[in-house]
């Protein structure tokens, strides 16, 4: 793993029904797609940087939802890695639209070994 804090990658989306509540008379972003988005910059920040056989999950996000975005504007999220400490990656994260910046907060992923937390995933399944 290369990852090095610095690194960034920002996501875009138009805001479907499908990432929408309703308030009011208005589809607006929902604030669990706006973690959606941020989860996926912060993916594609470090994925590059990973080794055969790893990945990412999230772990900790904590933001702010500051203000709304309709349906059919655009989106965007950018995740910058402010700091890795072994497995851990932590990230900042700005979301804005066309307007302004709509949601800000920090994000935190654990890299894992995809064939180990598949093995878990099994033995936890055959728990069940």
């Amino acid at each position: 793993m290369t990852v090095k804090p610095g690194m960034s990658a920002t996501v875009e989306w138009v805001v479907e029904e499908r990432h929408c509540t309703r308030r009011g008379h208005h589809d607006i972003f929902s604030t669990p797609n706006m973690v959606h988005l941020l989860e996926d910059a912060a993916i594609e920040a470090i994925a590059p940087h990973l080794e055969e056989g790893q990945s990412s999950v999230g772990s900790k996000v904590d933001v702010v939802h500051s203000a709304p975005t309709l349906k059919g504007q655009r989106v965007r999220a950018t995740a910058t890695v402010t700091e890795v400490d072994r497995r851990r990656v932590a990230f900042t994260i700005v979301v804005e639209d066309d307007v302004e910046r709509i949601g800000a907060g920090t994000h935190e992923r654990f890299v894992i070994d995809v064939a180990k937390f598949e093995a878990r995933l099994a033995s936890k399944g055959a728990a069940a």
